[in-house]
C-alpha cells in the first residue's frame, strides 16, 4: 500500500471502515491502535486524497423485491468512442443495473442486473436492453445462488 501514499495504520483504517463504515472514530482508533482524535484525522486524510469515496447503506435487494441476479454479456457493432460513450450513458440510466463493467476478451460489456423475477427480466431485456445503442449481441446468465450472501459487510 506504500506504493498509493498509504501506510500500514491507513490500510487498516480503510479495512475497518470497508467492514462497517458506521464505526465511530473511537471504535475505528480502537480497532487500529489510535485515539479517537487522531483516527478522525486520518480518516479525514483519506477522504480528501480519495482514498475514501463515500459512504453507503449496502441493501438487502430480496426486501425490496429483487430475488435474481442476472448477468448478461454484451457485444457492440464497434467499439469506437462515440459507440462506447452512448452506451455508457444510456446503461446508466437503466434501473436495476447495478455494475457495467468494459470487458477485455469475447464480450464488450459485462453487466449485473437485480430483478424480481423472470418477467421482470423479460420486460428489462425488452423495453431496455435490446434498444441500448449499438448493441448487436446479448448473452444472459441467471445466478442460481450467491454463494457470498452474508458474508459481505
Amino acid at each position: 500500500m506504500a506504493l498509493l501514499g498509504l501506510d500500514e495504520l491507513d490500510s487498516a483504517i480503510l479495512r475497518t471502515l470497508e467492514a462497517n463504515g458506521r464505526a465511530t472514530n473511537y471504535e475505528v482508533g480502537e480497532a487500529v491502535g489510535l485515539s479517537a482524535s487522531a483516527a478522525s484525522r486520518r480518516i479525514q486524510a483519506l477522504e480528501e486524497m480519495g482514498a475514501i469515496r463515500g459512504y453507503r447503506a449496502v441493501v438487502n435487494d430480496r426486501m425490496l423485491g429483487r430475488q435474481m441476479t442476472v448477468f448478461v454479456r454484451i457485444t457492440l457493432e464497434r467499439q469506437s468512442a462515440s459507440v462506447l460513450g452512448a452506451f455508457e450513458a444510456a446503461v446508466r440510466r437503466i434501473q436495476g443495473i447495478t455494475s457495467c463493467h468494459l470487458m477485455a476478451g469475447q464480450y464488450d460489456y459485462m453487466l449485473i442486473a437485480r430483478v424480481a423475477d423472470m418477467d421482470d427480466y423479460g420486460r428489462l431485456h425488452q423495453n431496455e436492453l435490446s434498444r441500448l445503442p449499438g448493441v448487436t449481441r446479448i448473452e444472459t446468465s441467471f445466478a442460481l445462488r450467491d454463494v457470498m450472501e452474508g458474508q459481505r459487510r
